[in-house]
């Protein structure tokens, strides 16, 4: 998730805009399209969209395989609607959730609020430096609810946030950042039993954790890693009736070769020459290795939960992170979901949304993935992309009367801050509209 982007700006919007939604009249147009080339689709619809200052804009809408407008598109049964729950947000709560009972009624709220928004799945972020909402024998407790890692709470937040949101008949999926130990000086203090700590104190596992540029890390390059993560998600998934457990697109942490320098020499090392792979294809190994352990350990102890992982919407930059999602999209064994984050919108330069939605659509080839779109509701109303945010209030709708025409299997919006900011409250209420 760009998490750093929306802390950023969470705090610029207090303006409450109050806008008048206009009947959005769509007109089917025919294009040629080559999508490898990069060209238009080849079926799109123009719209009026409905402008920040009420008026109507022209604004191009939903790409379409056939010429239904792509507003009259039906959710599929069982459509996703989901909203991500960031460690910003439990970090808010844990600051006055000093006791259970103040934390159970604070999670309330957000099952309550995100409800009502038409949501009907909680993406909850329960560990996101190599930490633990809840009690674990691989991961210290979280500084979210006790201000320090290493201290516990007194209870267990993730028992508590699964049973309020069931009871509230929404679906559970714990969100877990795999790799992330430390970032920016985030936790500031690490507890003595965070991974950190307790590999650098064997010398059998001394490398297993690397600090690199401004974060720590555990290296996937070294198949005890790979082995610790999928255990650790078994622990969750063995302990709490989750719905599902995601994992985010923070892998390697960019194309750098010194990040796991000692692992890679290791690994060339075991092999003659001539056999060894690229650092790149190497590192693709390891995250398809860990993703797939993962799977299985989900599967092995709670076969209904479902395994997704949320990558980058750009394939590149996936790549370049040690992501191979073509592999994940096109075999069993990998994951159930995948939900690209297309925090793009129609007037993108470089991958707007409609073309974003194309490229995904045909890389899922396995029958049984499920298809979901990340939707960035955090940049509405901001000027991001030269303020092309900002001439509507119904790009978020729109983008999901897209998916329905595509036929995706459901949506997640990042994130639930900005479903109660103010100054989005018109494009929420155009969302919630069609999740009601």
């Amino acid at each position: 998730m760009v998490i750093s982007f929306y802390h950023k700006h969470r705090q610029g919007m207090a303006v409450l805009l109050l806008i008048a939604v206009v009947v959005v009249t769509m007109v089917v147009k025919r294009s040629s399209h080559s999508l490898q080339s990069g060209a238009a689709s080849s079926s799109r619809i123009s719209s009026t969209a409905v402008s920040r200052k009420g008026t109507a804009s022209s604004a191009p809408a939903a790409a379409t395989s056939d010429t239904a407008a792509a507003a009259s598109a039906a959710a599929p049964k069982n459509e996703m609607r989901a909203v991500w729950v960031s460690y910003l947000t439990l970090g808010t709560i844990g600051q006055t959730a000093k006791t259970e009972p103040v934390f159970i009624s604070k999670f309330t709220e957000v099952v309550q609020n995100a409800k009502a928004k038409g949501m009907n799945t909680l993406v909850v972020q329960v560990r996101a430096f190599g930490d633990a909402l809840y009690p674990s024998q691989y991961y210290p407790w979280s500084h979210l609810t006790g201000n320090t890692q290493g201290v516990n709470p007194g209870y267990d937040p993730l028992k508590d946030m699964v049973e309020i949101t069931h009871k509230a008949g929404l679906k559970f999926h714990a969100w877990v950042n795999p790799l992330r130990i430390q970032l920016n000086n985030t936790p500031s203090i690490l507890a003595q039993n965070n991974p950190w700590n307790v590999f650098h104190r064997d010398p059998a596992r001394s490398q297993w954790a690397v600090s690199y540029k401004n974060g720590k890390y555990l290296d996937p390059g070294w198949e005890g890693v790979r082995k610790y993560i999928a255990d650790s998600v078994a622990e969750i998934v063995k302990n709490y009736p989750v719905d599902g457990v995601q994992f985010d697109d923070y892998f390697y942490p960019d194309e750098g070769d010194a990040f796991d320098k000692a692992s890679y020499q290791a690994y060339c090392a075991g092999k003659k020459q001539g056999e060894t792979l690229s650092l790149a294809d190497w590192r693709c190994a390891n995250i398809n290795d860990l993703i797939s352990r993962t799977y299985r350990a989900v599967k092995e102890n709670r076969p209904a939960a479902v395994f997704g992982v949320a990558p980058q919407g750009n394939l590149s930059n996936d790549r370049k992170l040690g992501a191979d999602v073509s592999a994940w999209c096109q075999a069993q064994g990998y994951v159930d979901y995948i939900c690209p984050q297309l925090y793009y919108n129609y007037d993108n330069p470089v991958l707007p949304f409609e073309k974003a939605v194309q490229t995904w659509k045909k890389l899922v080839t396995e029958k049984n993935i499920k298809l979901y779109f990340g939707l960035g509701l955090y940049k509405t109303d901001t000027d991001v992309d030269s303020g092309s945010w900002q001439n509507s209030v119904d790009i978020i709708a729109r983008q999901v009367q897209t998916g329905r025409a595509q036929k995706c299997d459901g949506f997640m919006l990042f994130s639930y801050e900005d479903l109660l900011a103010p100054n989005r409250q018109q494009e929420v209420q155009n969302v919630a509209k069609l999740f009601h």
